[in-house]
C-alpha cells in the first residue's frame, strides 16, 4: 500500500519540516494505513500521542525521553515517524535477539504498510559474523577442544558456503555458546583488516558496507557504546551521517555504557595470545624460538593471578584487596613474562603478518596491565573522570576494570557535534513519573521527558499478591520461607509460573527445594532452571510444557514475552537491590554522599524500582492476559520507602490473603471460553 498524503522524503538525510498531528492520527487511526495493514492492529491513545512526539522531536532535531506503558505498541509509535522522516536513522536495541526481531518482523511489516522505500540493514558485532581467515586456520590446525567441536566445525565449513551474511544466528544447529565460535570468529586484536587475503569476501566488512548504504540500520547497545569507546564497529562511520537516533530498552544504557566507557583487561586475552603466539610462531618462525616454553610461563602466571582469589565470584575493589594476598607481586610476573615474550616477538614479527599482529596486541596488553592502578592513561576517555579500579573473579578467569562513576559527561561529549534527533524509550525510565534518576544518569538533564500509561486494565486483569508471615530478607531462613509461600500459589495457579530470584544462589536453593516439594508431595510440574541450558531454549520448553515453573535470576527479568496461560504467575523473591558490597555500587555511593545527597534515596533504591518494574512486566503481556504477581519481600509494607515502591508498580487489585488468590485462579478455570 502507497501512501497517498504521507510520503518520505525522496533524499533520505532531508529532513521533512511539516509533520502535523492529524498525519499521525490518520496514520494510526482506525482507516489509517497501519490499520489496513497490519493484522491484529487497533488503535491506541497513547501509541498515537507518543508517535507525535516522536515526530516532532525529529522535525526539531531534539532529544526525546519516551516511557511508554507496556502494551503502548511503542515500537511502531517510534517505526513508522522514523521511517517517514528520519532521514538516515540508527535504531539500538537490548539484545541481539531483540534486534533480529525488529528487523526480520517489525520494520518490515511496517514497511510494507507504510509503503516508505527505506532501505534497512542489520548490524551486529564482530564476534557474530563467521571470519574466513581463522575458520581455515581452525581447519587446518585442528585445535579442537572436544568432539562435539569436532561435529559443529563439519556443521560451520558447509555454512560458510551458503550463507550470505555469515551470521552465526541463523546456524541454529551449533549452540551460540559452543566454544568453537571463538576459534572461527575474529577479535580487534586479531582481525588482519585489508591486509587479510579474503577482506573482500569479508562478512563483516560487508555488513558494514549495507549499513552505510542503508537508510536504517538496527544495532545493539554493546554495538553502539563498544564503538564509541573502542572504534571497532563501523558506527563511527555511521553517526556522522544519521539524522535520528533511536535507543529502545532505554533503561539498559546506563549499565551498557558503563562497561564500555570503562576500561577492562582480561586474563582470558592473555591466555588467547598464547594461544595465538603458539600457532603463529609454529607455522611461520618455528627456528625462531622454542614457542611452546616461551607462552607456557606466561599462561602459568596468568592462571596463578587468579588463583589468588577465591573459587566463587567476587568483586573487590583495589583497596579492598588486602596487601598480603598475592594478587600484587602475581600481577607483576604476568608483566614479567609479558614482557620476555614480546621481547621474542620483536625479533620475529617481520617474518609473517599474523606474528605481528600478536606483537601488536602483547605490546597493548602490557601498556593496558601497567597502566591499570594508575591515573587514566593520556589518550583515555576518563581523563578527569572519577574512577574506581576494581578485580572481579570468574571460575577460570580475573578481570581488571576500571569504571568511571558517571557517564553523563563522556556520553553528552559523544553528543555534541552535528544537530540530530535522540529519542531514548522503555516500559520503565521514571519512578513514579519522576525521571530524575535515568536523566542525571545519562547526562540528560535539560531534555524533555514524556510518560503515557499502560491501556491495560491491571485491577481487572491481575492481583498484586503480599503473603503475611515472612521473615526479613537477611534472615537465614528466608529462601525456604519464598518456597513455603510460593508452594500453594503455584499449585493454585497449575504451574505456569516464573520464579525470578536476586542472587544465582537463590535461584539454585529454591530449585532444589521445588524438586524435593515435588517429589514429597507427588506433583508433576515441570521444571526450568536458569544455567541447567540456554535462555531460548528453556523458554521454548517452559511455553511447550502447559504446567512449567522457570526459575531465574537477572537474565529472566526483562526481555521475556510469554503471552496468554502459558504464563499465569510471576513470584519475586525479594526487592532487587543491588549487593552493597559492589565496588562500583560502593563507590557511587561515596561520591553522592561527599556531594551532600543520599546514596540510598538518590541512586539504589531508584535502581531497585525500576529493576521491579521489569521483573513485573513479565505478567500481564496482552489484553487478554490474566494473572498474579506475588511479592515475598515483607519490606514493601513495612518500610518507609515501600509507599514509593507500591505507588511506581502497576495498578493491580492488591490483596494479603492466600484465598482470595486461589479463588482468583479457580475463577480463570471456570470462565468460559471467549
Amino acid at each position: 500500500m502507497i501512501l497517498t498524503d504521507i510520503t518520505p522524503s525522496s533524499n533520505p538525510l532531508e529532513l521533512d519540516t511539516h509533520i502535523h498531528d492529524a498525519d499521525i492520527e490518520r496514520l494510526f487511526g482506525p482507516t489509517g494505513q497501519l490499520g489496513s495493514a497490519v493484522t491484529s492492529y487497533r488503535p491506541r491513545h497513547a501509541q498515537i500521542e507518543m508517535a507525535k512526539a516522536i515526530a516532532q522531536a525529529i522535525v526539531g532535531q531534539t532529544t526525546l525521553i519516551a516511557e511508554a506503558g507496556t502494551g503502548t505498541g511503542k515500537t511502531f509509535a517510534y517505526l513508522a515517524p522514523a521511517l517517514l522522516w528520519g532521514g538516515k536513522v540508527i535504531v539500538s536495541t537490548g539484545t541481539k535477539n531483540l534486534q533480529d526481531q525488529l528487523f526480520l518482523r517489525d520494520i518490515p511489516a511496517i514497511r510494507l504498510a507504510l509503503g516508505a522505500p527505506v532501505s534497512v540493514a542489520l548490524l551486529k558485532g564482530r564476534a557474530n559474523y563467521l571470519c574466513h581467515f581463522h575458520l581455515e586456520r581452525t581447519q587446518q590446525n585442528g585445535r579442537m577442544t572436544s568432539r562435539e567441536d569436532v561435529g559443529y566445525l563439519r556443521d560451520i565449513s558447509r555454512f560458510i558456503k551458503m550463507t550470505n551474511s555469515g551470521d552465526k544466528a541463523e546456524l541454529s544447529q551449533v549452540p551460540e555458546t559452543a566454544l568453537i565460535w571463538n576459534l572461527v570468529t575474529s577479535t580487534k586484536e586479531n582481525c588482519l583488516g585489508s591486509e587479510c587475503q579474503y577482506y573482500q569476501d569479508c562478512f563483516v566488512m560487508k555488513a558494514r558496507k549495507e549499513a552505510q548504504k542503508a537508510d536504517v540500520v538496527v544495532v545493539n547497545h554493546h554495538l553502539f557504546f563498544a564503538d564509541v569507546a573502542l572504534k571497532d564497529t563501523g558506527i563511527a562511520e555511521l553517526l556522522p551521517s544519521a539524522n535520528t537516533v533511536i535507543f529502545d530498552e532505554a533503561h539498559q544504557l546506563p549499565d551498557t555504557a558503563t562497561l564500555f566507557f570503562g576500561e577492562t583487561i582480561s586474563t582470558s586475552h592473555v591466555l588467547e595470545l598464547c594461544r595465538d603466539v603458539l600457532a603463529e610462531g609454529l607455522s611461520h618462525a618455528r627456528d625462531g624460538a622454542e614457542w611452546a616454553k616461551l607462552v607456557v610461563p606466561l599462561e602459568k602466571a596468568a592462571r596463578d593471578l587468579r588463583l589468588c582469589f577465591p573459587p566463587e565470584q567476587v568483586r573487590l575493589s583495589l583497596p579492598q584487596i588486602p596487601s598480603s594476598n598475592e594478587f600484587f607481586p602475581a600481577l607483576e610476573t604476568v608483566k614479567e613474562k609479558l614482557e620476555t615474550l614480546l621481547g621474542t616477538l620483536e625479533k620475529q614479527a617481520e617474518r609473517a603478518e599474523t606474528l605481528d599482529q600478536c606483537r601488536v596486541r602483547a605490546l597493548a596488553l602490557l601498556e593496558q596491565l601497567k597502566a591499570w592502578g594508575k591515573e587514566a592513561p593520556p589518550e583515555s576517555e576518563l581523563i578527569g573522570q572519577e574512577c574506581v579500579l576494581w578485580v572481579e573473579a570468574y571460575s577460570s578467569s580475573l578481570q581488571l576494570h576500571r569504571t568511571p562513576l558517571s557517564i553523563a559527561p563522556i556520553f553528552n561529549k559523544q553528543r555534541e557535534g552535528s544537530a540530530r534527533t535522540w529519542i531514548f524509550t522503555s516500559a520503565t525510565l521514571a519512578v513514579k513519573q519522576d525521571f530524575s534518576h535515568y536523566t542525571s544518569q545519562m547526562g540528560l538533564l535539560e531534555e524533555k521527558a514524556l510518560s503515557w500509561p499502560s491501556p491495560f486494565d491491571y485491577a481487572k486483569q491481575g492481583l498484586l499478591y503480599i503473603p503475611t508471615g515472612m521473615p526479613e530478607p537477611r534472615s537465614f531462613d528466608y529462601t525456604d520461607a519464598v518456597v513455603d509461600a510460593a508452594l500453594p500459589v503455584i499449585i493454585a495457579s497449575g504451574g505456569r509460573a516464573f520464579l525470578l530470584c536476586t542472587t544465582l544462589r537463590a535461584v539454585k536453593h529454591c530449585a532444589q527445594r521445588l524438586r524435593d516439594e515435588f517429589e514429597k508431595q507427588n506433583l508433576t510440574f515441570s521444571l526450568f532452571v536458569q544455567g541447567e541450558s540456554g535462555r531460548t531454549e528453556l523458554l521454548e520448553k517452559f511455553r511447550q510444557s502447559g504446567n512449567g515453573i522457570l526459575v531465574g535470576s537477572q537474565s529472566f527479568w526483562e526481555g521475556i514475552d510469554v503471552r496468554g496461560e502459558a504464563l499465569s504467575l510471576v513470584v519475586i523473591d525479594k526487592l532487587p537491590f543491588a549487593p552493597p558490597d559492589d565496588p562500583v555500587l560502593a563507590a557511587r555511593i561515596n561520591a553522592m554522599e561527599r556531594q551532600g545527597k543520599n546514596g540510598f534515596v538518590h541512586h539504589q533504591l531508584p535502581e531497585a524500582i525500576i529493576n521491579l518494574k521489569q521483573g513485573a512486566g513479565r505478567l500481564i503481556r496482552d489484553e487478554t492476559d490474566r494473572g498474579v504477581l506475588m511479592l515475598c519481600d515483607p519490606r514493601i509494607l513495612s518500610k518507609p520507602y515501600g509507599a514509593r515502591v507500591w505507588q511506581s508498580m502497576p495498578p493491580f487489585t492488591r490483596t494479603r490473603e492466600l484465598k482470595v488468590v486461589e479463588d482468583f485462579f479457580h475463577s480463570l478455570k471456570t470462565q468460559p471460553e471467549e
